[in-house]
């Protein structure tokens, strides 16, 4: 069975009635996570130092070096394997601020993604990332720990670095509480995941480790899917015939988010600087951030509903009609262009089938 790895970002809240407790937790989350960007731009330096060594061609045969471990390659200089070297300094410098969990789990995230972008970096097409102090905060799978669900399975328990912890799933939240029912009857695995802190709220970006299950589907059948205007999604299955959403339940909200943001930008016009960067910091990068969200979960609501309905009539390819010729249209179309969205609702199609064992073929 084929590996797959699906994220899945899971509100968090303490699980404690003691209001010190709780503000000890999000003081001591936020002193890790200065940590850990303090950390994370520490390796990125450390092992571009150690790349340009190798790079500098101008140096004498006696002074060029090799960066392998001493142990194993008697021209060596390093004392300990390239990952481990800056392990070694985050170890000496936050030992006992931090554990050394998170500290090992950022490190070999940050190595592997130095390790794929060295190219670029030697050749100067890539330039060093400078990371943000709302950097998430990783941990290993097997730091989760005591997990339990109650009231029926709508809300689970665990701990995370001996913090007690409970998930908010909401009401729309039946995929996260099916991999965390998942993850308890151990039919699943929680891989190398993070937290992240925003505006307060704790955040879980879980990352499961899933088989791709076999699926008894039938390869003579073929779907057939339109994104249109009048509806997102037209679907067609020999000859039965769907429609996913519709223009009005699609753009109504979209329109009025966009709407609300051209109002607060006209009064922009009557207000002092402080008020106008306020008024952007606040209401208007809100109301932007909401329109993004409101697009995404439509997408992800839409694509669920057709590979629900390509699984349920057993289809094992799914075809997407003249879909090459709509996203060249809407190029010239500036309101489709801005408010349709074709190309994030056929990635997010594409994800869901690969998991599931659909083809998808773009016409």
């Amino acid at each position: 069975m084929e590996k797959l790895f699906t994220t899945r970002k899971i509100r968090l809240l303490i699980d404690s009635d003691d209001i010190d407790q709780k503000n000890k937790i999000i003081d001591t989350l936020y002193q890790w996570r200065y940590i850990c960007f303090k950390a994370a731009n520490q390796i990125f330096t450390h092992h571009y130092v150690q790349k340009q060594l190798r790079e500098m061609l101008y140096l004498t045969e006696g002074v060029r070096a090799r960066l392998s471990d001493i142990k194993k390659d008697e021209h060596g200089i390093l004392s300990t394997s390239r990952m481990n070297t800056s392990y070694q300094v985050l170890a000496q410098n936050y030992k006992g601020s931090i554990p050394m969990h998170v500290m090992s789990a950022l490190n070999g995230n940050l190595v592997a993604s130095f390790n794929k972008m060295s190219k670029a970096l030697a050749s100067g097409e890539s330039a060093m990332p400078n990371f943000r102090k709302e950097i998430p905060i990783p941990f290993k799978g097997t730091d989760v720990k005591k997990l339990r669900s109650s009231k029926e399975g709508a809300v689970f328990h665990f701990s995370l670095f001996d913090f007690p912890f409970r998930t908010y799933l909401g009401k729309t939240g039946h995929d996260k509480r099916e991999m965390l029912q998942r993850l308890l009857a151990s039919q699943v695995k929680l891989c190398t995941s993070s937290l992240v802190l925003d505006k307060g709220k704790i955040f879980m970006l879980a990352v499961f480790h899933t088989e791709r299950q076999g699926q008894q589907l039938d390869q003579d059948i073929i779907a057939e899917a339109s994104l249109s205007l009048d509806y997102p999604i037209i679907v067609s299955v020999g000859n039965k015939r769907y429609t996913i959403g519709s223009k009005d339940e699609y753009l109504y909200k979209r329109l009025a988010i966009q709407a609300a943001i051209r109002r607060k930008r006209k009064a922009m016009a009557f207000m002092n600087q402080t008020s106008r960067r306020q008024l952007r910091k606040t209401s208007i990068d809100q109301l932007i951030q909401s329109e993004k969200r409101y697009v995404s979960h439509k997408q992800h609501v839409y694509s669920k509903r057709l590979i629900d309905i390509c699984l349920k009539n057993k289809a094992a390819t799914l075809l997407l009609v003249d879909q090459t010729e709509k996203e060249q249209l809407a190029k010239d179309d500036p309101f489709l262009f801005r408010n349709w969205g074709y190309y994030g609702l056929k990635q997010k199609i594409e994800r869901k089938a690969e998991k599931v064992g659909i083809a998808v073929l773009v016409e």
